[in-house]
Formats: structure tokens, sequence, C-alpha cells
């Protein structure tokens, strides 16, 4: 199982390399800063349609239940062991990007938390003032160069991109706990768990999200990606390039301005022949 996750993420990565140049879509003006980054919008509705029923009848209630069942310090725990597997994953993203303080800082995190804390319940790391610089596959292509791409959403996994679909399989894989787990039975439950855990962890967005938003599908469509654009650039993104700036358009003249006289070198009108001055 292990083998066929990474042959299709290796296959899924060449791929990348080959269609990535052609990948970004600019943003469209006025309709939504997503709109043209969505060339799959029908189809993608049906699917966050789908999401959004399942998520209503099971993963909701079960996130719900978790809540009330588990004791709030039992979750923590439970949170901090996975993002400590996270934080290990970012350390090989940081590294790919050239960020060596930030691989360090993840590394000690991971070394503190893994030893003192218990696997990572415990985030000791935290209390001694290391910061967290998590950083995902998706994001090391984005600094790479690649562009964001369409945006794609997933039956279960909900929203991505054309270059984060490609980062998904090494996210999803190396980021969870459950990759270093041999028990099939034991890396399901685990798998499972975080699943729930992270559904928990969103309950309160998704129930502001509810209340606020006319249009669903395109509020976490333009949060999304704006997102994702902010996460690659470290939270100091370049501005979009806005068409009304391209040089092609002539430049308007401010009001006032005395407009310039034709050249001296300019032929003169040619005189109306005197026979049609006669007309009548």
């Amino acid at each position: 199982m292990r083998r066929s996750a990474l042959s299709i993420f290796l296959i899924a990565f060449v791929l990348l390399f080959s269609l990535g140049g052609c990948a970004t879509v600019q943003e469209a003006r006025g309709v939504g800063p997503g709109a043209k980054l969505d060339p799959w919008e029908s189809w993608n509705r049906k699917v966050f349609a789908f999401n959004e029923g399942l998520d209503e009848h099971f993963l909701k209630p079960i996130a719900t239940g978790y809540t009330k069942v588990v004791p709030q310090f039992v979750r923590r725990g439970v949170n901090n062991f996975f993002s400590n597997a996270a934080d290990a994953w970012s350390v090989v993203n940081n590294i790919l990007q050239g960020k060596g303080e930030p691989a360090s800082q993840d590394f000690a995190r991971v070394l503190t938390n893994t030893v003192f804390g218990f696997l990572g319940v415990l985030d000791i790391a935290s209390e001694m003032g290391l910061e967290h610089h998590y950083e995902d596959f998706g994001q090391t292509l984005g600094r790479w160069g690649f562009g964001a791409g369409a945006y794609v959403v997933w039956p279960v996994l909900g929203p991505s991109s054309v270059r984060d679909s490609i980062a998904l399989p090494a996210d999803r894989w190396f980021a969870s706990p459950a990759v270093y787990i041999n028990d099939g039975r034991w890396a399901a439950g685990i798998s499972a768990l975080q699943l729930v855990n992270t559904r928990a962890n969103l309950l309160g967005a998704s129930a502001l999200l509810n209340d606020i938003a006319l249009d669903k599908y395109s509020f976490v469509r333009d949060a999304y990606l704006q997102r994702r654009r902010s996460l690659v650039y470290d939270g100091d993104a370049p501005p979009t390039p806005d068409p009304a700036d391209s040089p092609d358009e002539p430049a308007s003249v401010p009001a006032g301005s005395p407009v310039p006289a034709a050249p001296a070198s300019a032929p003169a009108a040619p005189s109306a022949p005197a026979s049609a001055a006669s007309a009548p």
C-alpha cells in the first residue's frame, strides 16, 4: 500500500513538472477574486453540495459527539500528537524551500515534543518558546514557482487547486502518524481519529460561516485561494497584476492639460475642389 501511494505521488509530481507552467490563471475583476480560477465551477458546486450533505449527516454529528464525550485536555493531547507529525513534515518542506532557521526550529520542536512530550501529546516546545512554522508540499511547489492552477473540490477532502491536488498524496501521507504504523487496523483507526479531530476543531468556524455567507461555495473558494496564496509567500504576497495597468491601454490625459499640437511635418489637409465649393 505504501509503495502504491508513493508511486502515485511520483507520477503526479512528474505530471506537475510537465504541466505546471500552464496552470496559472489570472484572477477576475469585479466578480470575485476566485471566479476565473474556477473553470469547473458547475462540477465543483455539485461536489461541494455532496460534501455538505456528508458533513451534515455524518462527520459533523460524530465530531460534535466527540467534543461532548472526550474531555478537553484529552482532545488537546490528541491535537498535539497530530501537530507533532505535521511539524516533522514541515521540517522537510522548510529545507526544500531553503528556509534554514524555520527548519531548525521545527526540528527542535519535533525532537523536544517526541522525547519529552510523550510522542507529542504534550507541547513542551511551545512552552520553551519554539515557534511553529507549518509548511506543506503544496506551499513548497508554490515557492518553486508553480501557479495554483484551477480551483477544484474533491469528494470528502474538500477545496483544493491543481497544484495542491498534486501535492495532496504527499501531504496526506507524510503528515500523518499512520504512515509509521505497520498494523493496518491501527493505521486506519488513527486516520479516522485524525479526521474527526480535524472536523471537531472546525465546528466553531463552520457555524460562523453558515451565519455570514450568502453564497457559501464562493466564500469558501475565495477564502481558500487567498489563504493559500498568503501561505506560499509567508503572509507577504505580491499584489495581483491589474489588467487596468496594461501598457496596451492608452493613458488618459488629465483634465486641464494642454492638447499637444500636431507635428510641423504633418501634411496639411487638402483644400476642397472649386467645383465642390460652387455646388448648391
